[in-house]
């Protein structure tokens, strides 16, 4: 008898464990980005806004960068409900990297039609010169200066740091 309950509780457990989460559709705000070029060695922090616009909770199991040179700030399970948001942030670490590089973020979970949606951004990195910087004369206090600044510093028009194509 106890031999017949323990393989009726094992079946049970075994078929619980097929279930499975159902698609749901999501939204990457800006999913092309073109970031303001940065200084070799300089850190680009990237932060992406997933949306949750189906009607389940979106599991997102794996997020893997192309590179290695991008780090997830945070490595955990995330949950989104339906009709929620939640923001990633990594961080590009550009010391091994010169010229316009393109990289992409792939984001895996019950993600419909595929299974996984990924955003893409470039930059260029420019090399560090190998002589005493004089642009600093550039940023003094004056207006003009400081729209030129803000403009190098990719702080333009809405000031998120990236252009789209739109």
């Amino acid at each position: 008898m106890k031999r017949l309950i323990l393989i009726l509780a094992s079946a049970l457990a075994l078929a619980a464990c097929t279930n499975r989460v159902a698609f749901t559709t999501v939204e990457i705000k800006d999913p092309v980005r073109h970031y303001y070029p940065i200084l070799q060695g300089q850190d680009l922090d990237v932060t992406i806004k997933v949306s949750n616009t189906g009607k389940v909770p979106l599991v997102v199991k794996d997020i893997q960068p192309s590179c290695g040179c991008i780090v997830l700030e945070s490595d955990h399970e995330m949950v989104v409900p339906p009709d929620r948001f939640m923001y990633v942030t990594l961080r590009y670490d550009s010391r091994k990297n010169v010229g316009k590089v393109e990289h992409s973020v792939r984001f895996w979970g019950n993600i419909s039609p595929e299974g996984w949606t990924e955003m893409r951004f470039d930059v260029n990195v420019v090399p560090d010169a190998s002589y005493h910087h004089d642009y600093e004369e550039l940023f003094d206090k004056s207006e003009s200066a400081h729209k030129l600044k803000d403009f190098v510093e990719g702080m333009g028009e809405h000031g998120m740091g990236y252009y789209t194509d739109r």
